[in-house]
């Protein structure tokens, strides 16, 4: 695990190309062997049904030498193009400074070409170490997609859909993964005990999976170092009974990987072959994890453990298996454990239930990220995020997504009881997640890797090709359940969507209602508005200019803090932002009305409930602002209006400029910031010539106390809206804000401290 925290480490230091040039074959082969147990749990028992499932049906009518010589090669072949060729000669280049995943490549493209829809994009946000942008000249390729996706912001709309038609289907794998693999893992029980009742094998089963998910909120730290280990057995122990099976049932069977077998296989068998192509797509489960889940590793260790140890024993197990069905026709239902030899059998089928257990903690694991990933970019409802281990960054554990995701699975086990069922839905889910990488993909090579057309169409036609031809198959059996991950995708996708387009329609709400600061400044006299001691703190989603709840609050209560901090807490469209790059602070009006607008940015997988004290940390920066903006910030090309013109949404003075160049004065400031909640005004504070007059006052304000000004805003349509977007932002929008977690939750607010401000925004 240190390798891999220690990879992790790199990564959030932006410097993870630069290192991983450095890092040692040692330490490539230990992340390699640690990757086994994360990314190839789920691929790795693919084995254990993906014969039965796609001899089921109208096939099993065709179970001769010829059918089973025509599967394997599908098989080979499937196994050797999209994971081998596709994933790591292709996909794994397209990494997010590290990160991986649907998520990862739309963030390559809203940053190269300007596709996001994050409605608090700035400037100041493109000069982060990890956004990555390598100057280069567009391609009139390139330039001309740029243009197009510009003059059409509706079609960067229609992207957004199908990346979160990506990311829903992923999140049903975490449905079906658990189901398909405990339960055809469990099922080798009823070889050896055939009078067993299959209600027996179901129960059996659903206890697995109520343990599994029960053992989540521990987090997976704790017995993750045996996952490589029960991997690793396992892929050896099916590598080395195919090895057993050719040599006794069938020599010959390599002839099988030639690619004619593939044709008489479909001119033999005809629609009933075609159809089982869903099947035979079930080979490849798992292999969308090896992209996704690279933030953990790097590329080429997870390149050298599929290459060298998973690809080469999953084709022998393929090969093994097919070897004994040509010889045992018979048997096709219970292939995988028929083929087992009698004197490894129990202890094969312990390494194979446990390896269908490590699989399943992947994927739901998995789907926790997902998850706390469409959080961040105002796609999903706010829930609790909990991380399990203070070491290992991305360990993240989700109460409620959890107790659904268990549910669900025990609907599935329970409804269907029937493995081929479900490996009809899983293969739709699988190949639908890795059609739209292939689709992202296109247009990462035209417009991040400025490659020509030709090669991006080149590149979608062969792969996408071979992936809707098994999404076709697929799609034939959605009335024998291929209809649950597209139910379970639906509702998913209409919760994110809703939830994404109320957040942006009260983002422009906001934009459209801003108040000037000076207007209530020059109003306050008649008001009979007052400076009260303290600092408050004003929460809004507003990158420039003064929100709307702030005008709200100060016309119904004229009164407000010594000094006012109006704190934005956004998501910037790169995987991790260093603590160094995490604030950008600036004035808002001039030095005697005491108002500053702090940013605090995050990458989509960072972690946006601080271990530090918030408040010390926020009021630490403050003052290194005021500290330093004569000596940084009149510097600046546009010499004070740099920081004092904040209203006219000029770009801020980054606090890590500021700190850069006065490292050992931050560390004083820190220090004695540490104790600024037992110093008092009388104190020695004013003899220590440290700090402006502007910074003690600050400080006093501190002593004074903090308040946390939050809007708490209600959605509503207009009258004259359609009934469909009545319905959405009056129920279903209305509905989510109801029972996610606040804002104050989420920002870990003090209850004695805050003040909420409530508003109606109609859309």
């Amino acid at each position: 695990m240190n390798a891999r925290a220690s990879s992790v480490e790199t990564l959030e230091n932006g410097s993870f190309e630069q290192n991983l040039k450095r890092v040692p074959i040692k330490t490539v082969l230990t992340l390699a062997y640690q990757s086994l147990g994360v990314v190839y749990g789920d691929l790795s028992t693919s084995p254990l049904y993906v014969y039965k499932t796609t001899f089921s049906g109208k096939l099993s009518l065709h179970e001769n030498d010829e059918e089973v010589y025509g599967v394997l090669s599908f098989i080979f072949w499937t196994l050797t193009l999209i994971p081998l060729f596709k994933y790591i000669f292709f996909v794994l280049s397209a990494d997010d400074n590290g990160e991986g995943g649907t998520f990862a490549l739309y963030s390559l493209l809203c940053r190269h070409g300007r596709l996001g829809i994050l409605p608090n994009h700035q400037e100041a946000d493109e000069r982060l170490a990890s956004y990555g942008m390598d100057g280069s000249a567009d391609t009139w390729q390139s330039a001309m997609l740029k243009s197009f996706f510009a003059k059409h912001p509706k079609f960067r709309n229609v992207l957004l859909i199908f990346v979160l038609l990506g990311t829903c289907m992923a999140i049903g794998d975490g449905v079906l993964t658990p189901a398909i693999s405990v339960l055809s893992a469990v099922s080798g029980i009823s070889v050896k005990t055939t009078k067993l009742h299959e209600n027996y094998i179901v129960v059996i089963s659903c206890v697995i999976l109520v343990v599994l998910f029960s053992l989540q909120h521990h987090g997976t730290h704790r017995v993750s170092f045996i996952f490589a280990p029960i991997v690793t057995a396992w892929l050896l122990c099916i590598s080395g009974i195919g090895i057993y099976n050719i040599y006794r049932w069938n020599p010959k069977i390599y002839h099988a990987l030639s690619p004619v077998y593939m044709f008489k296989f479909l001119r033999t068998t005809g629609i009933e072959g075609w159809v089982s192509l869903g099947g035979v797509v079930l080979s490849i489960t798992g292999s969308e994890t090896m992209f996704a889940d690279l933030g953990h590793f790097s590329p080429l260790s997870v390149k050298v453990a599929f290459s060298f140890l998973v690809y080469p024993c999953l084709v022998l197990a393929y090969m093994g298996e097919a070897a004994f069905l040509s010889r045992n026709h018979d048997d096709i239902q219970r292939s995988f454990y028929k083929a087992i030899p009698e004197p490894v059998f129990w202890p094969v089928f312990i390494v194979a239930t446990f390896a269908a257990i490590v699989g399943s903690q992947a994927v739901i694991s998995a789907t926790f990220s997902m998850v706390s990933q469409c959080c961040a970019l105002n796609c999903f409802p706010r829930v609790k995020i909990v991380h399990t281990s203070s070491t290992i960054h991305g360990q993240i554990y989700i109460p409620e997504i959890n107790w659904i995701l268990m549910c669900l699975c025990l609907a599935v086990t329970i409804g269907l009881r029937d493995t081929n069922m479900m490996g009809h839905a899983y293969g739709l889910a699988v190949t639908t997640v890795m059609f739209v990488t292939t689709c992202l993909m296109c247009l990462v090579i035209i417009i991040v890797w400025k490659q020509r057309i030709t090669t991006a169409i080149a590149f979608l036609i062969f792969f996408g090709s071979i992936e809707l031809l098994y999404i076709s198959s697929c799609i034939i059996k959605i009335p024998e359940g291929g209809w649950i991950p597209l139910s379970l995708s639906f509702v998913c996708m209409g919760i994110m969507y809703v939830w994404n387009y109320g957040t942006l329609k009260k983002h422009q709400f906001d934009m459209e209602n801003k108040v000037s600061m000076k207007r209530i400044v020059a109003l306050g006299p008649s008001l009979g508005m007052v400076r009260v001691p303290g600092i408050g703190l004003v929460y809004t989603d507003l990158a420039t200019g003064v929100p709307a709840v702030f005008g709200h609050f100060v016309t119904n209560l004229p009164a407000f803090h010594q000094v006012l901090v109006f704190v934005c807490v956004k998501s910037v469209q790169v995987p991790y932002v260093s603590e160094r790059e995490r604030f950008v602070v600036d004035r808002v009006g001039t030095k005697e009305h005491g108002m500053f607008r702090c940013i605090v940015r995050y990458g989509y997988k960072d972690l946006q409930q601080e271990n530090y004290d918030f408040e010390n940390r926020l009021v630490s920066v403050i003052i290194q602002f005021v500290e330093m903006e004569d000596e940084q910030c009149t510097s600046a090309p546009m010499g004070k209006s740099y920081i004092n013109n904040a209203i006219s949404n000029i770009d801020s003075c980054d606090v890590s400029k500021l700190m850069s160049s006065h490292q050992n004065r931050e560390e004083n400031m820190v220090q004695s910031l540490s104790d600024i909640q037992v110093v008092r005004p009388e104190d020695d504070l004013p003899k220590n010539r440290f700090f402006k007059e502007e910074s003690l006052q600050i400080m006093r304000a501190k002593e004074s106390g903090v308040a946390y000004i939050l809007g708490h805003s209600y959605a509503k349509a207009k009258k004259s809206s359609s009934f469909f977007k009545r319905f959405s932002i009056n129920f279903v929008f209305a509905f989510l804000s109801k029972n996610c977690r606040g804002p104050d939750v989420v920002l870990n607010v003090p209850y004695t401290s805050l003040l909420e401000v409530g508003m109606i925004y109609y859309v």
